[in-house]
């Protein structure tokens, strides 16, 4: 393997601890610390190591589990997605840290568990309509994202599409680590947006034209554009990209060029549906192919998934799985995972352990050959107590390393994994996984066996149901917060019904 596996670099680490005493310290005392601090910026600012690969996060958003041709789509069109599955590692049984958008989002670009720090709902509405304070409506300032982590090692880094992860002062993704940033701060947007009349950004300033009428196509051509131009400015500096796509979420909007090419499924939102996949697909190949005519492809790690599950109103299909977007079952929570770095990940392979969207940041770490940057200190509204005792419990951040099961070197560990969202709470420990919502005793399930949820065996095992609730209870008693802001209960009334109303079906056609 180009990389070493286990890896030594504290620099970033060194750096900040610097930088904190240069705050802190005499006016007398200030010319020796810079002295000290110099040599060390220097070191973090260049790559660690001259074989870094460049790194690629390419989203999709309220994907359905089976809408792949690789996970079992018979209908839909993803040939680029499933080539790049065939060039590297499809994972099957992948979790995310919520089954919706901005919580989600908020764990895979910290490798922290959301509700950790507080971030447990989604963010949908104006400042005004929320009951807390206007200042933390968004990834808290202070948790460190994939691009702070990177950057502190000398990448180059750009977030291309979906942000929603905050729209005041300090949650802008440039003060969030990312060098360049062009899309919408929001959840979702038109996808046939109008010069004068959308919320598209480029750095800041204001979109007025596009590339591309469909933004599917306009996001893509963002993406290689700034991928050719890491290429001209300085082909020896590795970047990072987050292309973060808002396909295939609302609204439902195709072009008519891509919509003649469904005509064979009868239902005419899963057609739209699945035109909007089409355009995504083709998104991927335009990236892949670019990389290709760079010669950077076997220089570029590949990380595809989507956000949750699919959603109750885009047509989505999760396959053999259980629940929807919003539920705390394996239709809302797990994903299929892809990853691709040609001669260091083997191809054609399948995974089917337990993985996480809070690997990210270790295995990003260790391909780059750096350490994560240290977390702050607590926040004045976050217990530091259940801080200090989290962090024993459960370490700083809260992924692994996935390079070393990628490569076929170690085998998958049994982990366990926590969701809370909208009036359930969820524990996936080992093979067993555990749902309870606030209105119904809870439920266990064996996902490895009944990945549609049909046997409940709370009854039939009620010693290994009481050890789940047990570790659950642990779990939220060592939370350092509270949520810091809520949906509206109608959620948590959606959430109910939909945990009932979604058994597993076929194809829509």
């Amino acid at each position: 393997m180009r990389i070493a596996i286990e890896y030594e670099f504290r620099c970033a680490s060194a750096v900040r601890g610097v930088l904190d005493m240069v705050r802190n310290c005499p006016s007398k005392a200030f010319l020796s610390l810079f002295v000290l601090a110099a040599p060390l910026c220097e070191i973090a600012g260049s790559p660690v190591n001259a074989a870094s690969p460049n790194i690629l996060l390419v989203l999709a958003d309220d994907m359905g589990y089976g809408d792949l041709g690789c996970t079992g789509s018979l209908l839909l069109k993803t040939d680029r997605i499933d080539a790049l599955a065939k060039s590297g590692v499809l994972c099957s049984r992948a979790y995310v840290a919520s089954s919706v958008c901005s919580p989600s989002r908020a764990g895979l670009i910290t490798g922290r568990d959301p509700r950790r720090f507080g971030y447990q709902a989604n963010l949908n509405m104006g400042s005004e309509n929320y009951g807390t304070r206007v200042d933390l409506l968004g990834l808290p300032p202070g948790e460190h994202t994939l691009a702070d982590h990177l950057g502190a090692i000398g990448y180059s880094t750009a977030l291309v599409g979906k942000w929603h992860l905050g729209m005041g002062d300090g949650f802008h993704p440039q003060e969030r680590g990312f060098q360049h940033f062009c899309g919408m701060l929001g959840g979702g947007h038109t996808y046939f947006p109008k010069p004068g009349n959308n919320k598209l950004e480029r750095n800041g300033v204001p979109l007025t034209g596009f590339s591309s009428p469909y933004l599917t196509d306009f996001f893509t051509d963002e993406a290689t554009q700034w991928i050719s131009k890491q290429d001209e400015v300085n082909d020896e500096k590795p970047w990072f990209m987050f292309l973060s796509y808002n396909a295939p979420h609302g609204p439902l909007q195709a072009t008519e060029e891509d919509l003649a090419l469904f005509s064979h499924i009868k239902d005419r939102k899963r057609r739209t549906y699945a035109a909007m996949m089409w355009a995504l697909d083709r998104g991927v190949g335009r990236v892949l192919d670019r990389l290709d005519e760079l010669g950077e492809r076997e220089n570029t790690m590949i990380c595809f998934f989507s956000d949750n599950g699919g959603a109750t109103g885009n047509a989505s299909w999760n396959g053999e799985l259980s629940g929807t977007k919003g539920t705390l079952r394996e239709g809302g929570v797990r994903i299929p995972m892809i990853w691709s770095w040609p001669g260091t990940i083997p191809d054609a392979q399948m995974h089917d352990g337990v993985m996480s969207s809070l690997d990210l940041l270790p295995t990003f770490m260790a391909a780059a050959g750096g350490m994560p940057l240290p977390l702050g200190p607590p926040r004045s509204h976050e217990d530091k107590n259940n801080r200090k005792k989290a962090v024993s419990l459960y370490g700083e951040y809260d992924g692994e390393n996935l390079l070393p099961q990628l490569s076929g070197e170690q085998v998958a560990p049994r982990r366990t994994l926590f969701w809370r969202l909208q009036g359930q709470v969820a524990i996936l420990d080992g093979p067993d996984k555990m749902i309870s919502l606030s209105h119904r005793a809870p439920q266990v399930f064996r996902p490895t066996e009944d990945a549609g949820e049909r046997d409940d065996r709370f009854d039939s095992d009620r010693t290994r149901a009481d050890e789940l609730f047990q570790l659950l209870g642990k779990w939220q008693a060592s939370l350092a917060t509270v949520p810091l802001w809520g949906s509206s209960p109608y959620w948590s009334s959606q959430s109910a019904k939909q945990h009932d109303n979604y058994p597993p079906r076929a194809e829509p056609e």
